[in-house]
């Protein structure tokens, strides 16, 4: 099975310091709905791992969330794509769970779900703790630099093998290339 893991706002949707809190603030990165698309035709399970603190904020509630995820299901479907799973954290950081990236307890999830290991298994996102959630199960980071990438990129510090590419669309033609 060949399976990819994406992190959602910053990677497939733009970002916001004030959190997503509503399907109407959802807005896809321009190319980032069609690269799924082309991942989800050559085979690819698609599956989102995703920290949402907004909940565990009060900012959103769960229905909330879902509408969200319908929306972005919607639209990828729309293009020809499928998202396979969605895992999130609802967690803020002072909850100290394991779920919360950087913690891999999320990524360990999906590897149980697939039961699959996630050795070189891609693994995109712009954030470091979502790298560092990645390459503690041996998943093959991809730092895109949309959303918090590029600050990213520039505190250095990046997992070892850690690839950089502008977008999620470019790192989908590498990795089908």
């Amino acid at each position: 099975m060949k399976l990819i893991i994406l992190d959602r706002d910053g990677v497939i949707n733009f970002d916001s310091d004030q959190f997503i809190k509503n399907p109407e603030e959802w807005k896809p990165i321009p190319g980032s709905l069609e690269a799924i698309a082309r991942l989800s035709q050559s085979d690819y399970r698609v599956v989102v791992a995703t920290n949402q603190s907004g909940i565990g904020r009060g900012l959103f509630d769960m229905s909330t969330l879902n509408a969200i995820h319908d929306k972005m299901h919607k639209a990828c479907a729309s293009l020809g794509g499928r998202i396979d799973a969605v895992f999130f954290c609802p967690h803020t950081a002072e909850a100290n769970c394991a779920c919360r990236k950087p913690k891999s307890g999320m990524i360990e999830e999906i590897s149980q779900r697939y039961n699959m290991e996630l050795h070189g298994v891609p693994a995109v996102g712009d954030s470091l703790r979502d790298l560092e959630a990645a390459a503690r199960m041996g998943a093959q980071p991809y730092l895109v630099l949309t959303g918090k990438g590029t600050k990213t990129q520039t505190k250095g510090d990046l997992p070892e093998g850690t690839l950089i590419f502008p977008d999620l669309a470019a790192v989908v033609s590498h990795i089908l290339s």
